[in-house]
């Protein structure tokens, strides 16, 4: 085992699975996203009902509720990405456990992105390796999951 390949998780810019351009593009566009959403989400204010954030950045309000009296799937994501970016990671879980983990985990990308970028590390042979449909998988159990939690806290 080479020295660049003692954390497995890191290896070298010139070894990843593209070519170094096609990784610091990735890299650059990834870490880019993240920042525009981080900044977007901490000029809102999250919204005390739990739900409801996502008009502040000029969406229209969720029809779900009005018109089958409960929760949308993903009621509550922004306002729980809005408390993530803030640093209520609690919080966050509490108002909705799918979208703190999507917040979660798109934080997680953008700063691991960046940290590729400085370190001159393959952010691309990170997410090749990483196990793609267990993921899928799991968040998608954790939608439903976190739908049927939104429902039974659901104050409209």
């Amino acid at each position: 085992m080479t020295a660049s390949r003692k954390n497995p998780w890191t290896i070298p810019l010139a070894e990843g699975p593209v070519s170094s351009f096609a990784d610091r593009l990735t890299a650059v566009i990834v870490g880019g996203v993240a920042v525009v959403i981080m900044w977007s989400l901490s000029t809102v204010a999250p919204d005390g009902r739990g739900h409801g954030t996502h008009e502040q950045l000029g969406m229209d309000p969720c029809g779900w509720p009005t018109v089958y009296g409960i929760p949308c799937p993903t009621c509550g994501c922004t306002t729980a990405a809005t408390q993530l970016v803030r640093g209520d990671v609690f919080g966050a879980f509490v108002t909705q456990p799918f979208g703190a983990a999507l917040a979660l985990i798109g934080v997680l990308a953008g700063v691991h992105a960046w940290l590729c970028l400085l370190r001159g590390r393959s952010f691309v042979d990170v997410i090749v390796r990483l196990p793609f449909w267990r993921i899928v998988l799991a968040l998608f159990l954790l939608l439903w999951v976190a739908w049927g939690y939104k429902y039974l806290v659901w104050q409209g």
